[in-house]
């Protein structure tokens, strides 16, 4: 008897055709980075039409713009601007992680600068320079961590909502700053203005070989790293993410905190102390009303469009520096009002704000 064995020929599974979502995923794009171009794109076309509704030219608009943003001038007016702004959005990411809400960055902003006029006026002229921009910025941290721990306290001891006391402590420090400059602390020869004495010139933070940029660019870079140190590699950090995700759990887990949330509000207002006595010793060199210009504001907007991160929230505060710098020229260049400064800010957030809530809002 004999056997016969057929061959059986292997069957072959056609490929399937790729999806266009996975070849999207191949691509060296993000589907994120491209609705994000969209957005911006669109932000672009509002911007246009903003401006013709307004009277100005779209293209002279658009072109103003790209001039000042990538002039080398400009740019340097810019990161030199965003170093209270930067410091003022690291006031607002530290507490973030605790779940908490500073929305008084100004005013702490305000303190810090208080505190260094107060030590700069007092000592600069009798130590040597290093050492009075040392005691000037633990000064401004000192005033601004108090004034961020009062806020934190009524927090912890009483239970009222930090978005509130911060808001209206931005007030009181403007008032604290502007009773100094009307009485004790008042220049007799400044012209009956409302200024102190203008800093001692060893006082005033040195610039940065020959360029408009001060020594105040690399203490903010430095104090920037360090914050971002202290949220990503420390126990502390880790801390206020437990007690920022659920509260109640942290506590019955044996965390303190009340504690922690205190110490964020403190760290937090010194870094944006920080920010005001870098920007009162290098580029005001005294103090008067509205040195801070609504930097803890927009330091908000920098922190919240960084997503609580301290190096895209410091990215972000040189943007709207930026931005910033970007509106005043197109009033002087295409006669346009102050106003085209906040829809600029407004479009830079909306943005990837209407991307994020388009990704969250898909399977």
């Amino acid at each position: 008897m004999t056997t016969t064995s057929e061959a059986v020929a292997p069957t072959v599974t056609p490929a399937a055709a790729p999806s266009s979502k996975n070849l999207l995923r191949r691509l060296p794009i993000t589907r994120y980075g491209l609705l994000l171009v969209a957005g911006y794109a669109t932000s672009i076309v509002l911007l246009s039409l903003v401006a013709e509704l307004k009277g100005a030219d779209a293209f002279s608009v658009l072109q103003t713009i790209w001039q000042t943003l990538t002039n080398a001038d400009t740019m340097q007016q810019a990161v030199l601007r965003s170093v209270p702004v930067a410091m003022a959005a690291l006031a607002v990411a530290i507490p973030a992680r605790a779940g908490l809400v500073n929305v008084g960055g100004e005013g702490q902003l305000i303190m810090g600068a208080v505190g260094a006029t107060g030590v700069g006026v007092a000592v600069g002229a009798h130590v040597p320079g290093i050492v009075s921009w040392l005691l000037m910025c633990v000064a401004g941290m000192v005033a601004g961590g108090l004034w961020g721990g009062l806020a934190g306290l009524l927090r912890t001891a009483l239970g009222a909502s930090e978005a509130v006391t911060t808001l209206l402590l931005n007030f009181l420090a403007n008032d604290v700053m502007l009773y100094l400059l009307y009485q004790a602390w008042k220049d007799p020869n400044g012209g009956g203005q409302p200024q102190s004495r203008p800093l001692p010139h060893a006082a005033v933070l040195p610039k940065l070989f020959g360029s408009q940029l001060n020594l105040g660019v690399v203490i903010a870079v430095l104090a920037t790293a360090g914050a971002w140190f202290l949220l990503q590699r420390t126990s502390w950090g880790f801390a206020l993410r437990v007690v920022g995700g659920n509260s109640e759990a942290a506590r019955r887990g044996g965390l303190k905190v009340n504690r922690l949330l205190l110490s964020s509000m403190i760290a937090g207002g010194a870094f944006a102390g920080l920010g005001g006595a870098l920007n009162l010793a290098g580029v005001e060199t005294l103090l008067r009303p509205g040195t801070t210009m609504t930097f803890g504001y927009i330091g908000f907007l920098a922190s919240f469009l960084g997503r609580g991160h301290p190096i895209k929230a410091v990215l972000a505060a040189v943007v709207f520096s930026g931005v910033a710098l970007s509106g005043n020229w197109l009033q002087i260049n295409d006669g346009l009002d102050g106003s085209i400064v906040d829809v600029l800010l407004a479009l830079v957030v909306a943005a990837p704000l209407v991307v994020a809530r388009y990704r969250r809002s898909r399977p």
